[in-house]
């Protein structure tokens, strides 16, 4: 596998489980007309690891309804039954976008096994095969998305873009990656932080 880069200058990899999380691991990150990289231009991002190494994170907003997931199955030699589910692919982000990550609902109390991440109380990202096999014989968890690839940060890189304005952090991801209309998610995360959308964007207008 290659060596993973953020998109910005620094190099990032996914932060490792053993470095202590910081607050922002399950928040969501808001594009703000400030941010100057144009791949995240009204994007939301959650925030899956946030350490002194660096964060990772995934696009919530970004559909890629061209990508079928059972041919994605299909390439991974997962075989399908009729009971299969069909759940949405997504752009995670620019870095490895061949990699797959799936988020999913998850009970608030147990025991996570090896390739699952925590992310919130009743939400978790998971990198094994295994998730992929259950989904195709119509089984796992009852909410779920695909993302492909990933947005990733050196250390101290996201806290240089916050500070920057490129990012305004709020909460709300579960609500956010399975009930909120992709063409709503930017707009409905602002609300939820007091923000009148139509006058940001004036702003930004303006800028």
């Amino acid at each position: 596998m290659s060596s993973p880069h953020s998109h910005g200058s620094r190099s990032a990899g996914i932060p490792s489980g053993a470095a202590e999380q910081s607050n922002l691991t399950g928040k969501i990150l808001i594009a703000m007309p400030g941010m100057s990289d144009p791949r995240f231009e009204r994007s939301v991002v959650l925030v899956c690891a946030h350490t002194d190494e660096g964060a990772m994170g995934l696009v919530l907003n970004r559909p890629l309804p061209e990508i079928d997931f059972g041919d994605l199955l299909e390439q991974l030699g997962i075989e399908t039954d009729a009971a299969a589910r069909r759940i949405e692919v997504r752009f995670g982000g620019p870095v490895e976008p061949g990699r797959g990550f799936v988020l999913h609902n998850v009970p608030e109390h147990g025991d996570d096994p090896e390739g699952r991440l925590r992310i919130g109380r009743t939400l978790a990202m998971t990198t094994t095969r295994d998730i992929l096999e259950d989904l195709a014989n119509g089984h796992g968890p009852a909410s779920a998305v695909l993302a492909l690839g990933y947005a990733g940060w050196g250390p101290g890189q996201l806290e240089d873009e916050m500070l920057q304005n490129g990012w305004l952090t709020g909460d709300g991801a579960e609500e956010l990656i399975f009930s909120t209309a992709h063409s709503d998610k930017w707009q409905t995360a602002l609300r939820a932080q007091g923000i009148d959308p139509s006058l940001l964007s004036a702003a930004a207008g303006r800028a």
